[in-house]
């Protein structure tokens, strides 16, 4: 009887205790659930919401309107640059051409061709001839360019194959492989005449592949003085090819030119300061500093995100027994903020590559205007983030972005039609219609029937060199937060979504 007292009085003396531990961790469990509701609601606020909240200054927002003004300055600044300096790219092509091709009207370059040996020996003698009367026949500031003291000359190759004989009436073909060049340097403002270059430079028409003459020379772009720019200074290295590589009788004669650009050793401009080459400069690092201050904040938003949803998981796990879905775990994640990230790290790329086309360290204009290009373009896109903070534009945001799987799996399917339809039309029409010639032409071709308009011609005008096809994403990769939605499945578990609702 002692010892089951014994027991009575312990029992007695630690069933208040437990009770009471047993009280206060449900209190503190409650706690934690309020404090998590609090903290999943204030996520999903937009600025102007946590500002009336907490008179949290929304600053990322701030940022976003400077950048968007500044980004676009920028962009403008560089397009009317990269205009000017393609427009003078071109006009000196086309400048090649009539000098030193014979007989050129525009527009005709397709059906450039020679059918004559003796017309491929007489244009060869009349490009010769033309290098050596470059002064006297230019309207331009067209130069020789110069290695050290000495001229560059002008390169005459010839590409053939080695050894061989080619007999059509007998049928009778022995030909090696093996392809050789001869070179012939004629050097202008030297007494050497043209017909004493030529004497000995024989051409094999049978093994013929090719006949290359290369030659630079050297301009400065002058125009940009009107805008109190400072010049820059131009190697174009013109390579003019007689291609006989189908030997069908007809040599294709094309020009083409490679071009540098370089900061001029000598400038002496009236007028014209290098001041404004350094305010644009500091503007660029203006640029970057401003898009890496934006990517930190962005990327702290990311991982603050990324916190709370390993918080709220961790808290469904331990007291609602249940997996989060990943859906209700993406809503944490901001598409936005991820979309603003690449879009400054595609401006900064694209900042840094214009300054170093500033200071003339390298000449990659189409490449910068990519990175430039497509970062202004996701900076604006992000502006359709704050339209979604007004009711009727946000209803469009978030029809679209339902829609986005269908129109997904739409397209995936519209593609395979795609192919199956250019594949059939380039090996069918392919022979016999410029506009399915090869797999590129022929997806132009499809293209714009797609649209409803002859598009053809934009796409075959456009230079081969520089083609840049840039596809504009869907507004809807981008995600809407939509903030009831996502406190409702954030704090279904723990069964706050009245009190949520009626406090909004």
């Amino acid at each position: 009887m002692e010892e089951s007292g014994d027991v009575y009085d312990v029992y007695n003396i630690n069933s208040p205790t437990s009770w009471e531990e047993h009280q206060h961790q449900k209190r503190d469990d409650h706690v934690d659930v309020d404090c998590l509701r609090r903290k999943i609601k204030f996520f999903f606020m937009n600025p102007c919401e946590k500002y009336h909240a907490r008179g949290r200054k929304p600053w990322k927002l701030v940022l976003q309107f400077v950048k968007i003004v500044i980004v676009t300055t920028q962009l403008v600044s560089f397009g009317l640059s990269n205009q000017m300096v393609v427009t003078f790219k071109e006009e000196n092509l086309l400048t090649f051409k009539h000098l030193f091709l014979k007989d050129f009207s525009d527009g005709d370059m397709d059906t450039y061709a020679v059918y004559r040996q003796a017309d491929v020996y007489e244009h060869v003698r009349y490009i010769i001839t033309q290098f050596g009367l470059l002064h006297n026949n230019t309207v331009g500031n067209h130069e020789y360019d110069k290695n050290g003291s000495a001229y560059t000359p002008l390169s005459l190759c010839h590409e053939f194959y080695r050894n061989g004989s080619i007999y059509s009436g007998t049928e009778t073909i022995d030909i090696d492989a093996e392809v050789d060049t001869e070179c012939l340097n004629i050097y202008p403002m030297s007494p050497l005449t043209q017909h004493d270059a030529l004497q000995d430079f024989k051409l094999h028409f049978k093994r013929m592949l090719s006949v290359k003459v290369t030659f630079v020379l050297k301009a400065i772009n002058v125009q940009t003085v009107q805008y109190r720019e400072m010049p820059d200074c131009y190697d174009f290295t013109v390579l003019i090819t007689f291609d006989n590589q189908v030997h069908s009788g007809r040599i294709k004669i094309d020009l083409d030119t490679d071009v540098s650009i370089n900061e001029c050793d000598n400038l002496k401009l009236s007028g014209v300061s290098p001041r404004k080459s350094y305010l644009t400069v500091v503007f660029d690092c203006l640029i970057i500093i401003t898009c890496m201050s934006s990517v930190a904040l962005c990327t702290r938003s990311v991982c603050k995100g990324i916190r709370l949803m390993l918080e709220y998981v961790h808290h469904s796990n331990k007291h609602c027994d249940r997996e989060v879905p990943w859906s209700d775990k993406l809503e944490f994640v901001s598409g936005w903020y991820i979309m603003i990230i690449i879009s400054d790290t595609l401006t900064i790329i694209g900042s840094i590559l214009k300054i170093e086309i500033q200071t003339k360290v390298l000449t990659s204009y189409d490449v910068c205007s990519i990175f430039l290009g497509m970062g202004t373009m996701f900076v604006w896109i992000g502006v359709i983030r704050y339209m979604g903070y007004f009711r009727k534009y946000n209803i469009l945001i978030v029809t679209l972005r339902t829609a986005f799987p269908n129109v997904i799996r739409f397209v995936c399917c519209a593609g395979i039609i795609y192919l199956s339809y250019l594949l059939c039309g380039w090996i069918v029409l392919g022979p016999y219609h410029e506009k399915f010639r090869s797999l590129d032409t022929g997806s132009e071709c499809l293209f714009s029937l797609i649209n409803g308009d002859d598009m053809f011609p934009t796409f075959k005008n456009m230079k081969q060199k520089s083609r840049l096809i840039l596809t504009t994403p869907s507004s809807n990769s981008s995600r809407v937060e939509p903030r009831h939605q996502s406190c409702r499945s954030s704090c279904r578990s723990v069964q706050t979504c009245q009190s949520l609702e009626s406090t909004d």
